[in-house]
């Protein structure tokens, strides 16, 4: 017997409804309909459309209740951080900012004078950036907190949306910066600092909570009828390590998309000075395991640089790109992809440009030979991050999962093989919508565990092997790269 689940999947790019089938241990995705997600510029702000989001999600609903098959259930997962405001009457306050806006300079400056980073960690366990939701908060206008009845992360205040039920799943609680993974609670004392109102923030749930069935409006308005609402892992990383087909120990994890999160899969957070001073982060996963990992830069390096060129006149698609850095000549020049100018949209090619004439390499002659100093960066830097996660953990790491849409991009993985001389494992690209379906699958008792998930991965998903290659010279490589990590550049 099949059973078809709905997955709203909403990334930094894009936005899709999946229809997810598991007949026999085997998991089928269908994409039913995929939506650009454009940011907003306004009066030198950043901000995410999600009304319209909303819109496109009804849509793809219809589209759904157009194949009339039986639907078992729904939840949509999101990127981390970013969050509405609801009014007393549930209308939503806009705008709804980007994680990129500018604004989260002033949060840093602004919660830093009422509480120190020490503390921010102790509380958290989670890797400063600035645009994480404290800081954001941290920027927000009296007047707009002041009119607020509640907030929910993205994810979550779609899962409101479509059930009426306001909740956080605790693996996207744990990106707020907010949430204390011990006590597994909004943080009281960071709270209380801020000044931020407690009834602000709804009650934390598991990840695999039931939420109710499909308002009345929508299921009228999209033709379905007794579809359930579940938060399954409402953070996208959090479904798609769900989704990692892993088996036994001593392996590490990398989200490749417009972020790459590598990190591995823990019992327990990690919170001491040496995680804080590595800047390394302790998110929540399904079941309550403890994501140490961190955050990098990812592919939006390749996605800010094709659009600029797009805008030059200059289209390129990615496969076309990866063809032109493949054949461009290795290590010519290098970049730190930790540094902040890299962080906000815009100019990309002549920010890599200037980093390399700043730090006296050759600038980049051509886009394949910038895209391969990017994917050759990148390789580089998780080198370094597994060699941080050994050394947080106690242990070697023997083999990476790669996952996500970052990786179809086999120069990357073969780069990355080659940078951490261990055997790298692909696939699923779709790992996000598979893990929001398999835990849906779970909490429905469809499926016994996450152990029965990630064999239905394996037998369902194509999973490749990449080798590692020419270790003399990435070693050279990684040397410069250490240097480019730990050098002021100006």
């Amino acid at each position: 017997m099949t059973t078809h689940y709905l997955a709203c999947d909403l990334g930094a790019e894009s936005g899709r409804l999946m229809l997810g089938s598991l007949d026999g241990g085997r998991l089928t995705l269908e994409e039913l309909h995929r939506f650009p997600n454009t940011p907003v510029k306004a009066d030198g702000s950043l901000h995410w459309n999600i009304p319209q989001l909303f819109d496109e999600l009804i849509a793809g609903l219809k589209k759904a209740a157009a194949r009339q098959i039986p639907l078992a259930g729904i939840s949509t997962d999101s990127w981390g951080v970013d969050y509405l405001l609801f009014a007393a009457d549930g209308s939503l306050i806009s705008p709804t900012f980007h994680y990129r806006d500018p604004r989260t300079k002033k949060g840093v400056e602004n919660a830093f004078r009422k509480v120190d980073w020490k503390t921010i960690f102790a509380e958290t366990g989670i890797q400063f950036m600035p645009l994480n939701t404290i800081f954001q908060l941290a920027a927000e206008s009296p007047e707009r907190l002041t009119q607020a009845h509640q907030l929910l992360l993205v994810g979550d205040g779609f899962n409101y949306w479509l059930s009426g039920v306001a909740q956080v799943e605790e693996s996207m609680a744990s990106t707020s910066q907010l949430y204390n993974p011990r006590t597994r609670s909004w943080s009281k004392p960071l709270l209380e600092a801020l000044q931020l109102r407690p009834e602000l923030f709804p009650p934390i749930v598991p990840s695999g909570t039931r939420l109710g069935l499909l308002r009345e409006s929508i299921a009228r308005d999209t033709g379905l009828s007794g579809l359930e609402v579940l938060a399954s892992c409402s953070h996208d990383t959090g479904a798609a390590v769900a989704a990692v087909p892993a088996l036994g120990q001593n392996w590490a994890y990398l989200s490749s998309g417009t972020w790459s999160l590598m990190g591995v899969e823990l019992a327990s957070p990690i919170i001491n000075d040496d995680c804080r001073e590595l800047n390394f982060t302790n998110e929540i996963g399904y079941g309550g395991s403890v994501r140490l990992l961190k955050n990098i830069i990812g592919l939006w390096l390749v996605q800010e640089c094709r659009r600029d060129w797009a805008k030059a006149g200059q289209e390129f698609d990615y496969a076309t790109l990866t063809r032109l850095a493949a054949e461009a000549p290795p290590f010519v020049s290098l970049i730190n992809p930790t540094d902040s100018r890299y962080l906000s949209p815009d100019d990309m090619p002549a920010k890599i440009t200037a980093f390399c004439r700043e730090t006296g390499q050759p600038v980049p002659s051509s886009p394949g030979a910038m895209i391969r100093c990017v994917l050759e960066s990148l390789a580089l830097l998780y080198r370094r991050t597994l060699r941080q996660i050994e050394q947080l953990i106690g242990q070697k790491i023997e083999r990476l999962h790669i996952v996500g849409g970052g990786s179809k991009n086999d120069l990357l993985n073969q780069f990355t093989a080659n940078a951490l001389q261990i055997p790298v494992l692909t696939g699923p690209v779709e790992a996000t919508a598979a893990g929001n379906v398999l835990i849906q699958a779970i909490t429905l008792g469809h499926l016994p565990s996450l152990q029965a998930a990630r064999q239905v991965v394996r037998d369902s998903m194509g999973v490749s092997s990449v080798q590692p290659e020419a270790a003399p010279a990435w070693n050279k490589a990684c040397a410069r790269m250490e240097h480019l990590l730990t050098v002021t550049v100006k």
